[in-house]
């Protein structure tokens, strides 16, 4: 019987000896508990992200050990990479936002418009985006296109919000600019809370959507839950 316990206990630590490693080398997963990043990412998407894209930091690892500084094996990332990062400001707090500014871009936002480096990012108007979790709101939809040709979604259901013009933000060697899809309500690059992003915080590249659930199920009804759960959005890449 000892011998059975002695065996239990070491399967037990191994199984989870090769969880820690994939969770620090390759995916971890994520969940998303605000609408910043509508319509790309809604709240109750659970999606993986890649650990091993831009290399690894400190933030690689379980509670951000002060073990070593700057990145080993990095990799910058692109523009239009959606990224999860630990909040500057604290070091700690998961954001996931979107690439838009590498080091040395000049980014402002304009009447609602993006700009880098003086120029106007291409923005066109798409339709509605009926959002459910506000109570069935339509909010002016749109697709932006990038220099570099990465298009996707964006929400702006003003050109007149507190951030939708900026001054001018110069993006600092080893940092980058991001913002939130959902562009009327983001805490992002654009706010004195996020700022700019050193590179050194991110912790991967969101990849897939692999669980999705619309809120209206507790942990609790499982009879529900066949009925909460999002089908399409399953196996959804994200870009």
């Amino acid at each position: 019987m000892i011998r059975n316990i002695f065996e239990t206990l070491r399967t037990l630590f191994y199984a989870v000896l090769i969880a820690l490693v994939v969770r620090t080398l390759f995916f971890e997963p994520f969940n998303i508990p605000s609408g910043s990043m509508k319509p790309t990412l809604l709240v109750g998407d659970y999606l993986f992200t890649s650990k091993y894209a831009y290399g690894y930091s400190k933030h690689s690892l379980p509670f951000s050990p002060p073990i070593f500084g700057g990145r080993v094996l990095e990799d910058l990332p692109e523009r239009g990479d959606v990224v999860v990062f630990k909040l500057p400001s604290d070091g700690r707090t998961d954001y996931i936002k979107r690439v838009i500014g590498l080091p040395g871009d000049r980014i402002q936002m304009r009447d609602g418009v993006l700009h880098i480096n003086d120029e106007a990012v291409k923005k066109e108007r798409l339709g509605s985006f009926v959002d459910e979790a506000g109570g069935g709101r339509e909010l002016a939809r749109f697709v932006e296109t990038l220099p570099n040709g990465r298009h996707y979604e964006v929400l702006d259901a003003t050109a007149r919000g507190p951030y939708d013009t900026t001054r001018v933000f110069e993006v600092p060697e080893n940092h980058l600019f991001v913002m939130g899809d959902n562009r009327d309500n983001s805490m992002d690059s654009r706010t004195r809370l996020v700022g700019f992003v050193p590179i050194e915080n991110l912790v991967g590249r969101a990849e897939v959507i692999f669980f999705s659930t619309d809120g209206t199920a507790a942990l609790w009804e499982l009879w529900k839950w066949p009925f909460a759960v999002r089908y399409g959005r399953l196996l959804d890449t994200i870009g």
